[in-house]
């Protein structure tokens, strides 16, 4: 991974690559990046630049041995830790493990998140975890001798599924062997062992611009401007929720919210039957009802902005814009801010399996009480 190969985050890389040009750098590092801003193509980037034989003022050479093994993910001296699952009750899994997983996956889905991952490998429902054992594998490697390289680095993804057990690295991340340099790559700096947090140097990687996505909608996807524009606003500087979106493009997300917010306001039970019935099918998928749930808070958004904004302004098509304009005229402020905080608590609950059936049930029925006027039921 090149750092041209990265969308935006210009300020991450020169942060990095002036630490290794004044001799600055720090042996231990937390790239602290929000879901598909980028967090780990930096430090894939970042690690692949620290081996190359040839550094450029900018980036890595990509000619030399080193970087041509570092673009593989198969250089000897870059160690990966990632959540990964018992292959069979019993197992005692390592990140090495999964590694053949490991590379195709970064070389498909660089912008992932920790869900993406999980599926791809398999996981279903099973939690990922970076354990105890992953540790002591950790401590073995980086107490050997490099193989090619100056230095010997630990990019490890994810370091929220550590718990407890990443005590265990805390001697070595402390007084590690020369040249040993750790990568953690975050997305939630609360989920992060604050025992690690303190022994670390954290590095803020922030969200993409509006504009980076939708140049790289166009450039990546051959996205028209129009629909790289609308997918970019629903996004939020998320490139993995933005290529989710176009994945989904298909689907038509404001006829499936009209027709659930005539249910709702008929009272027309059979109807709400079909449409849950509808969204919760195996056909719709969970990817599909959290994008779902994201274009229907950014109508609410839309019904706030259309107020004050030009319609040439905003990303929705002229239907949309309509739509807003009379969702308005139905939810105060108040309203539109609890049911803004259900559909965030929905999203959470699809994401971590809920049963789409019982949820989306139970969502309609609190977004009657609340279009009423009537305290939600506890």
């Amino acid at each position: 991974m090149f750092f041209t190969d990265i969308i935006g985050q210009e300020a991450a890389r020169h942060q990095l690559l002036h630490a290794v040009e004044q001799n600055r750098l720090s042996h231990a590092m937390i790239l602290l990046a929000p879901e598909g801003a980028g967090g780990l193509p930096v430090g894939l980037a970042f690690a692949q630049y620290l081996v190359c034989e040839d550094r450029q003022p900018q980036d890595a050479c990509g000619q030399c041995s080193a970087c041509k093994k570092a673009a593989q993910y198969i250089h000897p001296d870059i160690h990966f830790s990632y959540p990964v699952i018992p292959r069979k009750p019993g197992d005692k899994p390592v990140s090495t493990d999964y590694i053949t997983e490991w590379r195709e996956y970064i070389a498909q889905q660089p912008y992932g998140n920790a869900y993406d991952w999980l599926q791809f490998i398999g996981a279903e429902n099973k939690q990922g975890n970076i354990t105890a054992h992953e540790c002591s594998d950790i401590i073995r490697k980086l107490n050997l001798k490099s193989f090619e390289s100056d230095y010997k680095i630990l990019l490890m993804w994810m370091p929220e599924y550590l718990g407890n057990e990443g005590n265990r690295l805390l001697k070595l991340i402390e007084e590690p062997p020369a040249n040993t340099i750790f990568i953690l790559v975050a997305e939630n700096q609360e989920q992060i062992l604050a025992t690690i947090l303190s022994r670390t140097q954290l590095v803020r990687i922030n969200p993409l611009s509006k504009q980076e996505v939708v140049d790289a909608l166009k450039e990546r996807n051959q996205v028209p401007e129009p629909r790289a524009r609308q997918i970019a606003t629903i996004a939020s500087g998320n490139y993995r929720e933005a290529l989710q979106l176009l994945q989904h493009a298909e689907n038509d997300y404001h006829e499936l919210l009209r027709t659930w917010l005539n249910c709702i306001f008929m009272q027309n039970r059979q109807g709400l039957q079909d449409w849950v019935e509808h969204i919760a099918s195996a056909k719709m998928g969970r990817e599909n009802q959290k994008q779902f749930l994201r274009y229907f808070i950014n109508v609410l958004e839309h019904s706030l902005r259309v107020q004050y904004m030009d319609r040439s302004q905003l990303a929705f098509s002229d239907e949309e814009v309509d739509f807003a304009e009379k969702l308005r005229k139905l939810a105060n402020l108040g309203q539109m801010e609890q049911i803004t905080e259900e559909l965030d608590n929905a999203y959470y609950h699809i994401e971590r399996n809920a049963n789409g059936k019982i949820l989306f049930h139970a969502l309609s029925i609190r977004l009657q009480y609340i279009f009423k006027g009537r305290p939600l039921p506890v």
